[in-house]
């Protein structure tokens, strides 16, 4: 845990729904809560309650980022939790990739938890559009992930930007990637560093998250392949769903079929039915 006050930078928001159910939205690594807010609305809009927390040490600068581990980004959902579940019945936790796995390690530790919702898991960088040392990269980070220089070391996320979506890909593009306010467009290999250790984690707990879980994954994922949502689906200890997308690519809440990771989402959480706009039957995932 980090004993020093980080710069922080008010990102946050929430949503008050009428179910006495609420659902924590958690931004990916290098994100930002902004990311979160077309999901926010397709939920409220189901009469769920939302809230969506600042991971500690995002949302200023790449220094500040590299001053937590995933403890620390733990921590803030462990608190963000605990706020929602004062005043709702259940509590669901719902993230892209990073926050996803937060969320399943909050539930290993708080039974509370109602359940957890992962889009676009990611052990590995090793989607179609990832360079190769992407994936390898690990074996001959983490020895030195202590050492500054090390650590510092980043590179930008390549361009489609995890997007299917021309026109929001080509914004971004335009930007250069500032889209989001307080998102990086910079990953520093020290945060990848606890990204693997994190998935370690997971590992280790999986068996004993036995609350549902429901996985999101797109068959094109451009930074991670679908293999890390089935390794996902074979550690936990739950009843697990298990979705792969058609027509996006890694940030599947913010792409094409964000309507469709609404819905699916509102219906994990057991809120009121709500007609699917997407006429093209969705198949649960076969086994890998």
């Amino acid at each position: 845990m980090t004993h020093f006050k980080l710069p922080t930078r008010d990102l946050s928001f929430r949503l008050t729904g009428g179910l006495g159910k609420a659902v924590l939205l958690v931004h990916g690594m290098t994100g930002a809560p902004g990311e979160m807010k077309f999901l926010a609305k397709r939920l409220h809009r189901r009469g769920l309650s939302v809230a969506a927390p600042l991971l500690a040490g995002h949302g200023v600068d790449e220094p500040t980022l590299l001053q937590t581990t995933w403890q620390d980004w733990l921590g803030s959902v462990r608190a963000a939790y605990r706020g929602l579940r004062a005043d709702h019945d259940e509590v669901f936790i719902a993230g892209i990739c990073v926050g996803g796995a937060l969320g399943l390690a909050l539930a290993a530790e708080d039974p509370s938890v109602a359940g957890v919702a992962v889009y676009s898991m990611t052990y590995k960088y090793d989607g179609w559009n990832m360079k190769r040392w992407y994936s390898g990269v690990r074996p001959l980070v983490e020895p030195f992930a202590g050492l500054p220089l090390v650590r510092r070391l980043s590179f930008v996320e390549p361009y489609p930007f995890g997007l299917k979506d021309e026109r929001l890909r080509d914004g971004m593009a335009a930007a250069q990637g500032a889209v989001i306010p307080g998102a990086l467009d910079r990953v520093p290999l020290g945060a990848m560093a606890e990204m693997h250790w994190l998935a370690d984690h997971l590992d280790a707990v999986g068996p004993l998250i036995h609350q549902p879980t429901l996985i999101l994954h797109a068959r094109d994922d451009d930074m991670s392949h679908p293999r890390n949502a089935y390794r996902l689906r074979k550690v936990l200890g739950g009843p697990v769903r298990l979705h792969l997308l058609d027509d996006c690519y890694h940030m599947i809440h913010v792409d094409r079929q964000r309507d469709l990771v609404g819905e699916l989402t509102a219906d994990f959480c057991g809120a009121p039915p709500a007609p699917r706009r997407d006429p093209r039957p969705l198949r649960e995932a076969a086994d890998a």
